[in-house]
């Protein structure tokens, strides 16, 4: 069976051997090259290499023969991959250092380039020159435990929550000595754990302390010695247990009621009143131990993150949120009872063996890194250069004038200001360039002249004024960026004209919604035909004569006048249909609410009552049928007559 071993009395001859367990497979890190490299002089020489730090030669022979050497090539590759080139005694050493160096030769071609001992030195140089960045080194995932090793054969394993959290790994073998040491009063933890409605919790002794030694046992004596106290014992404890949770659906009642809504039933509030049960207790509990939980030097905890709320985080709390004394199972744990506390104990105090030799943990190392997953290489990406955004100009005092002059401007036409307008543009007009001035981009609007925002705005009044009296142009086009959609659906008649496609060629004209501000080109037209092309680069369709226009209006209401007679004399005539229908109708009810007279001897049709009934029976359904829509088409018949009055 094999020996265990406490954490916190571990024998002195094991803890004198130890060291930090690392992963064997690791390789140490590269050297630093002792090489000083300097940087290549110029030489203003004709015969000499800029690169081989300036070397010179005495002929056109000699300098060839340089260039095809190993140690230039070598410099050559070397200043290709941004490093320092080397002198010819330390590319000497570099060469007699590799195993199989081959000798640099004049007459070597550039095809034996793959297989001599410039290729080897590059390589070698990347190898060992390089640092793997981040993203190409394995991570090694960090285990709860941390091994130590005693040659030639035993590992021992210890908690790392048993040390402080700040604590780097190499100190742990330091920390691991120091806890060997017994204090005064001994080492005292909290545990507790909370899950389900059940709670445990417990005040335990992990080691004695230092005034509890045992006695020594006198030989002379005849009593068997005393057996040695046990290095933890269960000081205080306590557990409970309340209805939280319903049965095998798991959650607390007040993470249901947070994510679904408060739950109105008996179960439900039974719940509700567990929780506030359990959190009253535990805090009593708290309150209760909060001396011995002071002396405690490390406080276990085991909570959800809403039952967390039980021990932190309120009024006159005895265990602060922020405690460094406080510690997580680094392992999984049953249901909160005593037991599985006394468990927990045991498996944080005891020390994990194992005795296997170097080759094996050498063996189990690499099998531990060849299974851990490849580092994916991060692709490199090219930084592209961001464009600067372009600073704002900015304006002289003339400019930012001419601006505001044209913001007024546009202003008054978008509203129809025509007084302030006419005003304005005697003082103004001829500095902003004149009526067919195009609109400057820097204002935002999609128009090309005056008038086709006045005609856009649908200000009849401003329209007119510069048709008639600045004789705008009516044939400048619309920018095909500047054709607006909304004109088809804002038309206010059914005859306007015709919107063209995005891109064509659209005037003034085009862009009007309003019957009335067309009617203004047609009258300008007609009273003007010289000014423009009206009827063709204007697409102005047709001259404004008052009378025609008179005549078509009134046509229209005669037209409407005719239709609305029309319309209440077929009411009349369906009102008084109505009324002889029902009428009739009323009739017939009255008839057949008569009852016949029948004659006792008369003779009767076999199968018992006379009527409409009696015609139909014993007749199969689709006679039947037949029979029915006879009886009723004279019916419809002999309503029609009483209708035309035939």
């Amino acid at each position: 069976m094999a020996q265990r071993y406490h954490v916190f009395s571990l024998p002195p001859e094991l803890l004198d051997s130890l060291v930090p367990r690392n992963l064997i497979s690791q390789p140490p890190p590269p050297a630093v090259s002792t090489i000083i490299q300097t940087a290549p002089p110029v030489s203003d020489n004709a015969r000499a290499c800029n690169i081989c730090l300036g070397a010179t030669f005495a002929d056109v022979t000699e300098q060839r023969s340089h260039f095809r050497s190993d140690w230039h090539r070598y410099n050559v590759k070397i200043r290709l991959r941004g490093g320092s080139p080397v002198t010819e005694l330390a590319f000497a050493q570099l060469v007699d250092g590799l195993e199989d160096s081959l000798s640099g030769s004049a007459s070597s071609d550039e095809s034996s380039d793959d297989s001599d001992a410039v290729k080897v030195l590059v390589n070698k140089i990347k190898r060992t020159s390089r640092s793997p960045s981040l993203s190409e080194e394995r991570q090694t995932p960090l285990t709860a435990l941390t091994w130590f090793h005693s040659p030639p054969s035993t590992q021992i394993g210890v908690y790392r929550m048993l040390f402080p959290i700040d604590t780097p790994a190499p100190s742990y073998l330091a920390e691991l000595k120091n806890i060997q040491e017994r204090v005064e009063g001994g080492r005292k933890w909290a545990m507790f754990m909370v899950a389900g409605g059940h709670f445990a919790g417990a005040i335990v002794e992990v080691s004695r302390p230092a005034e509890d030694q045992d006695s020594t046992f006198s030989a002379k004596t005849k009593k068997k010695p005393p057996k040695s106290k046990p290095e933890t014992s269960i000081l205080k404890h306590k557990t409970f247990h309340r209805y939280t949770t319903r049965r095998k659906q798991g959650g607390s009642q007040s993470v249901n009621d947070n994510s679904k809504g408060a739950a109105i039933s008996a179960g439900a509030m039974l719940r509700r009143y567990g929780e506030k049960a359990l959190r009253d207790d535990i805090r009593n509990l708290l309150l209760d131990w909060a001396d011995d939980i002071q002396d405690c030097e490390r406080i276990w905890l085991r909570a959800s993150v809403s039952n967390r709320r039980i021990f932190l985080d309120y009024e006159n709390c005895v265990i602060n949120k922020g405690d460094d004394r406080l510690r997580t199972f680094p392992f999984p744990t049953r249901r909160p009872t005593q037991s599985e506390l006394v468990r927990c104990l045991l498996e944080l105090t005891q020390v994990k063996t194992s005795h296997l030799t170097e080759e094996a943990l050498r063996a189990q190392d690499e099998a531990f890194l060849a299974s851990l997953p490849k580092p994916k290489v991060a692709p490199s990406v090219v930084p592209t250069a961001v464009p600067e955004k372009a600073k704002p100009q900015r304006l002289t005092k003339e400019e930012e004038a001419y601006r505001e002059k044209w913001s007024r401007l546009l202003d008054m036409i978008n509203k129809g200001r025509s007084e302030s307008l006419k005003s304005f543009w005697e003082r103004e007009g001829a500095s902003l360039g004149g009526v067919d001035a195009l609109i400057p981009e820097w204002t935002g609007d999609r128009h090309a002249s005056l008038l086709q925002i006045a005609v856009q705005s649908g200000q009849e009044d401003v329209t007119r004024w510069l048709l008639y009296e600045l004789h705008a142009d009516p044939t400048i086009l619309v920018p095909s960026s500047g054709v607006l959609q909304e004109a088809a659906n804002e038309s206010d008649t059914s005859n306007a004209p015709p919107l063209q496609g995005v891109g064509s060629r659209r005037t003034a004209y085009d862009l009007a919604r309003a019957r009335a501000v067309r009617d203004i080109f047609r009258q300008c037209a007609g009273d003007h035909p010289d000014w423009w092309d009206w009827f063709g680069a204007a697409h102005v369709p047709s001259t404004f004569n008052k009378e025609r226009e008179e005549a078509r209006d009134e046509k229209k209401k005669q037209r409407k006048k005719g239709l609305k007679e029309k319309m209440r004399e077929r009411e009349a005539r369906e009102r008084e249909r109505e009324s002889k229908q029902s009428d009739i109708d009323d009739e017939q009810v009255e008839a057949k609410s008569k009852p016949r007279s029948q004659d006792s001897t008369a003779p009767r049709k076999l199968g018992g009552s006379s009527g409409a009934v009696d015609g139909v029976v014993g007749l199969t359904a689709e006679l039947r049928a037949k029979v029915e829509r006879e009886r009723r088409a004279r019916a419809a018949e002999a309503r029609l007559k009483i209708l035309t009055g035939a």
